[in-house]
């Protein structure tokens, strides 16, 4: 009896090897701070594919003087109330998010920024640059890739406002990852199909790279780059976009109407 248990102790120990070699990680993905001898962090890789298996895609486009997000719009059960489902968060009057991922975790992302918004504001006394919540973001983030009674939050955020300096209104994009990079971009994206959206983006950028979009021209690029990928043509229903401008900085939904008014607009281009 001893002999069988010891065997079927090695057994288990080599499927438990196995696994873990078949993963690629030979174990080390048990901790966070846990390099490979690769220097890879395999949860931190992990977090990116949580994004990755959403379902949803989300996109941002700058414009001259305006910027957009938008994401497809799933309604996961028959008896939700569709209003009550949304990726699109407002931060503060002029700057908003959108979340693509763990929606627990993104709603943990944003109240966590609405307090650091509210903070800043109390402390200094004028509104949070776009550039420092996004940068806040991005050290928050980082914080939860070292400590190991931490995990990686397993969000992306895309984050648009507008800049006042002066006279001047100044649109912003910027998108935060679970590994706490953080970059300003003139168009982004992430979730499922993040990497076809950015090739449609990086497609139209390069065959004009100094263009200047205008308030439809914005719109219209994001909602052609999530017809693009969806690879049918969209319905008002089936997607979220908010916009901020610099004639009307506040963070904005667009109405089903308004949506529509667009996808009419880039068929008769077509």
């Amino acid at each position: 009896a001893r002999h069988g248990c010891a065997l079927a102790a090695a057994s288990a120990k080599t499927r438990l090897e196995s696994a873990a070699m078949s993963r690629g990680s030979s174990g080390y993905d048990r901790h966070i701070t846990i390099f490979s001898p690769e220097g890879r962090l395999y949860q931190v890789e992990y977090a990116f594919k949580a994004i990755q298996t959403s379902g949803l895609t989300s996109v941002g486009v700058r414009g001259a003087d305006c910027a957009c997000v938008a994401t497809q719009k799933k309604i996961p059960d028959k008896l939700h109330d569709p209003s009550s489902v949304t990726n699109m968060h407002k931060i503060t009057d002029t700057i908003g998010v959108v979340t693509t991922g763990i929606v627990p975790d993104a709603r943990s992302s944003v109240r966590t920024l609405r307090e650091e918004a509210a903070e800043f504001k109390f402390t200094y006394g004028y509104d949070m640059p776009v550039q420092s919540l996004a940068k806040r973001a991005a050290d928050l983030a980082q914080v939860y890739t070292q400590h190991a009674y931490m995990r990686p939050l397993g969000v992306s955020l895309i984050i648009v406002g507008i800049d006042v300096e002066g006279d001047t209104k100044i649109p912003k994009l910027f998108r935060c990852d679970p590994a706490g990079y953080f970059a300003g971009y003139k168009a982004t994206s992430s979730g499922h199909k993040e990497q076809e959206a950015n090739n449609f983006f990086e497609k139209k950028i390069k065959a004009n790279p100094t263009a200047r979009y205008d308030y439809d021209e914005t719109v219209q690029t994001a909602l052609g780059c999530l017809q693009s990928i969806v690879g049918a043509d969209l319905k008002a229903s089936d997607v979220e976009i908010c916009v901020v401008r610099a004639d009307n900085p506040k963070f904005v939904p667009l109405s089903d109407a308004e949506i529509e008014a667009q996808l009419t607009a880039m068929a008769e281009k077509d």
